[in-house]
This record gives structure tokens, C-alpha cells and sequence, in this order.
């Protein structure tokens, strides 16, 4: 019923407030950045080119406030539940989602004119982020045990905020390498470890659950192996070494398709389950990607492919996991059934199509073109499903649950 909607729920648990606060950066976000593509391509349609440069700038807003909304929403659900302690008090909680948000729509509106957003953006989304910090961190504490799971994820957020101080000293006048060295956190410091982390953690616990005779295979051994390769890339990456890199993407690759076979389902298993695998299946392609263009790169001197690896990385799979992920959590923790519903399929089919589209867009004639048609492809896929969420974040519970 329509009079069921209301605001008021979204402070009733952290991720609701916190995918609402994802579902309308990300949409915004796209809307941003597709208008901009197509300005460039076309100029016709005009639009201000903003300081910092828009395609850093989207990169930032796309690592460091759009998919930080989604993973600090999931953080603070799952840490005391990992842990086995107490879920938080709102208080604890609505601040991230308003530092998050408001620093998101300022820099938004910083990138279309207003002189200062940039500046009120960044200032917001640290608030944001120091505070699911000091929320976090207690329970590594406070835990009669030792959760590597939720340590991996708060390093990794821990050093999100080092990319988020490099950022914010790069806009404040520090040379651009501070701003690229940014941008490669956020990818492999920050969402790349956490993605991992969780999917470590969740993927063949999901699996065992679902499928007969399944055996779960998680050792941690794995884990730190996948730290170590993805910390030295990220050194790679910030020391310019492109020759070298496929010194780290070359096990990264042999590392993630063991993962990919050992972690598939060999039985029947239903829909919500097999999307978290197909999209875990791009974080292998897009490191054979990143080898390929080292090894290329280090016998002819040319950068083939371009961005096409880190799209197949941020589209293909983070784009992939976030509507995988996010339907599973939202369908469960709504009091419905753990399927995947019409939007969702939508969303997850034509996130494939997208992130094959941009990908090849870096080697097809027109390419700015096929990139603008991709952002599109973006804002169509996930529309529908978006709103479908956010209206459930909105409502209450169909089980009458609290939460």
C-alpha cells in the first residue's frame, strides 16, 4: 500500500539507509556521466568540463562514494553478525548515509558548476567515511575471537581512506599522481579486497546452503595470497610499471580461476545463487586482460586495449556482484523469498551486454561513441531495478519483522 511508504524506514536498519543512499548516487552518478559522454562525443550537446577532470572525477565518485554506500551498508549489517555482537544503534549509522549522500549530490553539483561542491563533497564523504570507521573498529576488539573476514574488509577500508586523503590533497592543489595513486587504491586497495573478502566469506557459505552434497572450500590461505597479488599490482600500478605487472596478474589470473572452479556449484541451483558466479566469473577475464596488455606493452611498447581490463574489472564484476549481491540482501532482509525477480534479471543480463560493450569500445572505431552508448546501457539496466529496490527499502518488512 502506498501509505506504507515512508522515509521514516530507512534509519530502521543500516542497510536500508545505506543501499537507498547506493541506488540513488548510482543512478545520479550514470545520469552525470552518460550527459557528459555524450557531450564530448557530440557537442552539440554542451555541458562545463569540471575541475578536477570528469574522468577522474567520475572514477572517484564511481570507487569512493557510489560503491562505498553499498559496501558500508553491508559492513554495517554483517560485522556484528560475524562477530556475534550487538547490531548498531541508528545513531551510529545515519551519520555515513548522510556524509555518503550529501557528498555525493555536492560534488555532483560541484562537476556541473557550483563552484564550491567539489570542496563540500569531499569534505562530507570524509565525514562519512571516518565514521563507519570509528564504528567498525571497536568490534575488532571487542570480539572474544579473531574475524579475519571482517579485519581484511576494514584494511581495505582503512586503506580507502588513505585514497580518499590522497584525493582530496590532489583537488586541494598536490601534484595529479596523488590523484591517480587515488584512483588505483580505490580499485585494488579499496573495492577489489572487499569484493574478495565478502565473496571469500559468503559465496560457498550461499552455495553449501542451496546445493546438495556441495563442499565449501575457503581456506585462508587464499585470502592472504589474494592480498599479497593484489597489493602488488596496486604497487605496480602507482610506480607506472606496466611492463612488470603481469608479474602479479598472471597468478592473479592462475589464483581466481582455481577460485572460479573449486567455488561453482556441479548441481542444480537456483537463480539468485548462479548470478553470484557467473559475475565472479569476470574478476578472472579481467586479469587475463591485464596480463595480456602487460605482456603486450613490455614486447611492443604499445598500451593495447586501453581501459578495457579495468572495465571488464568495474563493470563486468563489480557491476555484476553489486546486482547479485544487493538483490540476494534485499529480497532476504525484506521478508521475501531469496529469488531474483524481473528486475533484477534485467539488470543483471544487461550489465553483461554493458560491460561487453565498454570493454570493446577501447578497440572499435568511435570509440568515445560506444562509450556514451555503454554509460546508457548503464542507466537502462539498472533503472528498473533500482527503483524497485528503493521502494523496499522504503516499506516495511512483508514478514512483519523489525529491520
Amino acid at each position: 500500500m502506498a501509505s506504507s511508504v515512508s522515509p521514516r524506514l530507512l534509519a530502521q536498519a543500516p542497510h536500508r539507509l545505506m543501499f537507498f543512499v547506493g541506488a540513488s548516487n548510482v543512478l545520479l552518478a550514470m545520469l552525470w556521466w552518460a550527459a557528459w559522454l555524450v557531450s564530448v562525443r557530440w557537442p552539440q550537446f554542451q555541458m562545463p568540463q569540471p575541475q578536477p577532470y570528469a574522468g577522474w572525477l567520475h572514477a572517484f565518485v564511481m570507487q569512493y562514494q557510489v560503491l562505498a554506500s553499498f559496501i558500508f551498508g553491508f559492513l554495517l549489517t554483517v560485522f556484528p553478525r560475524w562477530m556475534g555482537l550487538p547490531e548498531f544503534e541508528r545513531w551510529r549509522y545515519v551519520p555515513v548515509g548522510l556524509g555518503l549522500f550529501g557528498g555525493q549530490l555536492a560534488t555532483l553539483l560541484g562537476a556541473m558548476g557550483w563552484e564550491a561542491g567539489i570542496t563540500v563533497g569531499l569534505l562530507l564523504t570524509l565525514a562519512g567515511w571516518i565514521a563507519v570507521l570509528a564504528t567498525l573498529a571497536p568490534l575488532l576488539w571487542r570480539e572474544t575471537g579473531t574475524t579475519w573476514h571482517a579485519r581484511s574488509c576494514f584494511a581495505a577500508l582503512a586503506l580507502g581512506l588513505f585514497g580518499l586523503l590522497a584525493w582530496i590533497a590532489f583537488v586541494l592543489g598536490a601534484a595529479p599522481i596523488w590523484a591517480f595513486a587515488a584512483i588505483k587504491i580505490g580499485s585494488f586497495g579499496l573495492l577489489l579486497p572487499v569484493y574478495f573478502t565478502v565473496a571469500h566469506r559468503m559465496f560457498p557459505f550461499f552455495a553449501g546452503s542451496a546445493v546438495p552434497g556441495y563442499v565449501a572450500w575457503r581456506p585462508l590461505w587464499l585470502l592472504a595470497g589474494f592480498w599479497t597479488l593484489a597489493l602488488l599490482h596496486l604497487v605496480l600500478e602507482i610506480a607506472h610499471a606496466y611492463t612488470w605487472l603481469w608479474v602479479a596478474d598472471v597468478p592473479l589470473f592462475v589464483l581466481l580461476l582455481t577460485v572460479l572452479w573449486r567455488w561453482w556449484p556441479r548441481g542444480p541451483a537456483p537463480g539468485i545463487l548462479t548470478v553470484l558466479f557467473l559475475g565472479l566469473t569476470w574478476l578472472p577475464l579481467a586479469f587475463a586482460l591485464y596480463a595480456f596488455q602487460s605482456i603486450a606493452y613490455q614486447l611492443t611498447g604499445e598500451f593495447l586495449l586501453g581501459r578495457a581490463p579495468a572495465h571488464a574489472l568495474f563493470v563486468g564484476f563489480f557491476g555484476s556482484i553489486l546486482v547479485a549481491m544487493v538483490t540476494r540482501v534485499t529480497q532476504g532482509h525484506s521478508g521475501r523469498k531469496l529469488v531474483m525477480p524481473a528486475a533484477a534479471w534485467f539488470a543483471f543480463v544487461a550489465i553483461q551486454l554493458v560491460a561487453v560493450m565498454r570493454v570493446f569500445a577501447e578497440v572499435m572505431p568511435d570509440g568515445m561513441a560506444w562509450q556514451a552508448a555503454a554509460a546508457i546501457g548503464w542507466v537502462v539496466a539498472l533503472t528498473p531495478w533500482l527503483i524497485r529496490i528503493g521502494r523496499i527499502y522504503l516499506s516495511p518488512r512483508l514478514d512483519g519483522k523489525p529491520g
